[in-house]
């Protein structure tokens, strides 16, 4: 089973990223609507992966992202961002600050699903 935390603003496109992931058998999704929010739950649940935009109003994901980098029991959880923002320089201070995928919004099922699992360490088909 897999705790995976989806951090967006947008409630379509938290709902969008776990209809995607509805394919991970036993994953388990909880939802962040802010950066702070994110941080909150990050400091008090254990999650085996989060799934975090960067565009945020209050705390934007690259501080997320050293926020989470920053705290020794949470250093090796895996972070994919997805973003509107295609840039090489948001790819670069994304991937700098800790991320460990970098997707850009369109993103297809398959590729957030392919990520999820690899990231999990799960097989094709598990």
């Amino acid at each position: 089973m897999a705790n995976i935390l989806v951090v967006d603003d947008s409630k379509v496109m938290r709902d969008m990223v776990v209809a995607c992931l509805r394919g991970l058998p036993g994953a388990v999704f909880a939802h962040a609507g802010s950066g702070l929010e994110a941080i909150e739950r990050l400091s008090m649940e254990r999650f085996d992966l989060v799934v975090l935009d960067l565009n945020m109003p209050d705390i934007g994901g690259i501080e997320v992202l050293e926020f989470v980098r920053g705290q020794d029991h949470l250093k090796t959880v895996p972070i994919i961002v997805v973003t509107t923002r295609g840039d090489e320089g948001a790819r670069a201070s994304s991937l700098e600050a800790g991320a460990s995928r970098f997707m850009v919004k369109p993103f297809s099922p398959e590729e957030i699903l392919a990520e999820t699992r690899a990231l999990l360490g799960l097989a094709e088909g598990v």
